[in-house]
């Protein structure tokens, strides 16, 4: 998939993230209210931005429209809109956004998408730089205890952990899911595995990926963590264990879910109905499962003992 990469800084060309500095594509300005982002509940990748958005506490800064779960081949839709329009963008469909971007474009319409609201135009749908710009560029916008998602002092490790994050799980459970051989299933599947023991045994003794305070990286593991048994067990063949069955990464991940932001971005029935729906060619009846039993992600985690989540 390629990316609209524009960038939404502080300052013309140039970001405020001390490893990247001078930027080679267009910037726009950090503006409050100009901006509209659009993603959709159902998508792990603009997941992330919803959480940000949340913890950074920018809902007032801006906006967010959301579309619903099912797709065609066109574009994500607004049918959760009353009369299936957004109310701000006046739009049936994403992709017209990126039609008034380039009325020739042809390739993938994606969420995350961030919008400028006065022209209707994408400005970007490269969905790791618009949580990085959230955290980096909007820092005059967080509210006063917004938690510091990008630590100085552990930036280094964390890019590591979150290299390995995106390969192996983000990417991980889709490889499994999409492989055209047996070979190359059994491969992603050995991958996926090992990556995820790997991260049972990294959070036994520590909060989360991080130590004791939540970072980005908790944020991109969450969003794949929480569609795990609903989705990627069963409908991406990732079906060593559930989730439920990993004690330390079930922990975790229901200790996430409980902090405001996190859970409350989840939607279990989107979620499902986009994967099983819009997947045809692993789907074909299109049949969404009932299932599994959500109620547990409000049971106890035990994490306090590992430490009091530091907002800074």
């Amino acid at each position: 998939m390629r990316y609209v990469s524009d960038r939404v800084t502080r300052e013309p060309g140039r970001s405020q993230d001390p490893y990247v500095g001078e930027l080679d594509v267009p910037t726009w300005p950090v503006q409050p209210g100009r901006y509209r982002l659009v993603a959709a509940r159902a998508c792990p990748w603009a997941n992330r931005a919803i959480i940000v958005r949340s913890l950074l506490g920018l809902e007032d800064v801006v906006s967010m429209g959301l579309a619903g779960p099912t797709h065609d081949e066109r574009s994500w839709t607004f049918d959760l809109d009353p009369g299936g329009v957004d109310p701000v963008l006046r739009y049936e469909r994403l992709q017209q956004a990126y039609l008034a971007r380039d009325p020739a474009y042809d390739r993938g319409i994606t969420v995350p998408a961030l919008v400028d609201v006065p022209t209707r135009a994408l400005v970007t749908n490269d969905f790791p730089s618009i949580t990085h710009d959230l955290f980096f560029e909007w820092r005059d916008h967080h509210r006063p205890d917004a938690p510091d998602l990008w630590p100085e002092e552990c930036r280094e490790e964390m890019d590591q952990v979150m290299e390995r994050i995106f390969t192996e799980v983000n990417n991980g459970v889709y490889r499994c899911g999409f492989a055209g051989s047996q070979d190359a299933y059994d491969a992603a599947y050995d991958r996926l595995w090992s990556a995820l023991d790997w991260l049972e045994e990294r959070l036994t003794d520590r909060r989360y990926l991080m130590g004791e305070r939540i970072t980005e990286a908790d944020v991109r593991l969450f969003t794949t963590l929480a569609r795990f048994d609903a989705v990627y067990h069963g409908h991406f063949k990732c079906n060593r264990n559930r989730l439920t069955e990993m004690p330390v990464l079930w922990a975790y991940a229901r200790d996430l879910f409980q902090t405001p932001g996190f859970g409350d971005s989840i939607d279990f029935d989107q979620i499902k109905l986009h994967y099983y729906v819009v997947h045809e060619d692993i789907n074909p009846t299109g049949i969404v499962p009932k299932g599994p039993d959500e109620s547990g992600w409000h049971a106890p985690h035990g994490r306090e003992r590992l430490g009091s989540p530091q907002s800074s």
